[in-house]
């Protein structure tokens, strides 16, 4: 499943864009991937990423991954599912539903032109079909 409103980057991040707020995650490719995820580590609010920096770290039963930021910008909201001392730490919500409830951080865009970069969803599926 590769959604059609969304933007993507060949590391198998995604972005769904409303106005300036970036909201970003893993691709259901990738936690295929990745296998049973067990951990997310996600940047501190108020962070400033800058596009292609490290933006936090997957871990699944299988193996430890980078997830790089796909545009610039300061990090206004992290999903509490995955913020391991909330009572509702749910990791694996990356598993079930990486489009939706799956996401890992909002980010006000310093730089929304940085989109163009990214790829649409039929260029990304021949990015999964190289794999």
């Amino acid at each position: 499943m590769i959604p059609n409103d969304l933007k993507y980057t060949n590391d198998h991040e995604w972005v769904r864009v409303n106005g300036d707020v970036a909201e970003i995650g893993i691709t259901d490719f990738a936690q295929e991937q990745l296998g049973d995820i067990v951990f997310v580590e996600v940047p501190a609010l108020g962070t400033v990423l800058e596009a292609g920096e490290r933006l936090g770290v997957v871990e699944s039963v299988k193996t430890v991954s980078d997830v790089f930021a796909p545009v610039s910008g300061e990090v206004i909201e992290i999903n509490p599912l995955l913020v391991e001392d909330n009572d509702e730490f749910s990791p694996e919500i990356v598993n079930s539903d990486a489009f939706g409830k799956g996401w890992m951080v909002r980010v006000r865009m310093s730089n929304a032109a940085e989109l163009d970069k990214l790829l649409s969803a039929a260029d990304y599926k021949i990015v999964t079909e190289e794999a």
